[in-house]
């Protein structure tokens, strides 16, 4: 019989799915929700324990209380204004240590998983457990790019390797080889909003969504859903192309109609190494 699995909750609807696909497999969990950030809904009827960002000493003791062996992070977790952190001195020093070595967004998932894993737990990834939602190779959907569109492709892939190697966003807006926006603070939903507001004449622009180069696989993955298409289509963009093996698309089907219905594609591609 599989571990018990500790599931840490960020917001989305990510979690619930973990926690359903692990209650249908019989597997037992353990959900640590963050206030202010995991969805309540999310706990209902499942054992769980809530705690502020930062509380890393409580954290630990449900985890152990609850009898936990292995972890997934899941889930976007907003970045919270210093009076929401409720540090303690574990907290501290594990941020102590992320400011001076100038950590950024991936390296502080990579300093909290060794964080857990340094207190005897084992760190998962979530497409472990949920491999069924990564994205697969080619044209997910009705609709393929044509020329212009597998261009403006190549140009987001180039971007996101250059500014992913300095821990920069996971998306970019490219239309006929301009970069309308790179992804910021705001996520993707913001960074769409913004470049509709910048779209040109002529062929609408392509989003692009891939894992940063050396991203830590076991904690945020890109992940892709209805909202994600309809934010495309707000932005009078022609389609969207992920990271094949590289993110997670929830609820594949629904998504796939949504663009179809819409007139865009969906396709996932290779990164170039």
């Amino acid at each position: 019989m599989a571990a018990k699995l500790g599931i840490v909750a960020g917001g989305g609807d990510l979690p619930s799915r973990l926690v359903e696909v692990c209650r249908a497999n019989g597997r037992a969990v353990f959900v640590l929700a963050i206030e202010g950030q995991t969805d309540p809904a999310t706990v209902v009827g499942v054992e769980h324990a809530w705690v502020r960002l930062g509380q890393v000493a409580p954290a630990l003791k449900a985890l152990r209380a609850a009898a936990v062996e292995e972890l997934v992070l899941i889930g976007p977790v907003k970045r919270p204004g210093l009076n929401e952190i409720g540090f303690d001195f574990r907290s501290a020093r594990l941020m102590a240590k992320v400011a001076a070595k100038g950590l950024g967004d991936d390296g502080v998932l990579r300093a909290v998983i060794d964080a857990f894993e340094d207190e005897g737990f084992t760190v998962i990834g979530v497409d472990d457990v949920l491999g069924d939602l990564l994205a697969p190779r080619g044209p997910i959907g009705a609709e393929s790019p044509d020329a212009q569109a597998e261009s403006d492709i190549a140009r987001g892939l180039e971007v996101l390797r250059a500014l992913g190697a300095v821990d920069i966003g996971q998306a970019v807006v490219v239309q006929q080889g301009i970069v309308l926006g790179v992804e910021a603070d705001e996520g993707t939903d913001g960074l769409l909003a913004r470049c509709g507001e910048l779209a040109r004449e002529g062929p609408g622009g392509v989003l692009v969504k891939i894992r940063k180069p050396g991203q830590a696989r076991r904690a945020d993955l890109p992940t892709l859903g209805n909202e994600t298409v309809a934010g495309a289509v707000r932005a009078g963009l022609r389609g969207i192309a992920v990271e094949a093996d590289g993110t997670l698309i929830v609820d594949r089907a629904a998504v796939a109609a949504a663009a179809d219905s819409a007139g865009i594609f969906l396709i996932g591609v290779d990164v170039p190494t």
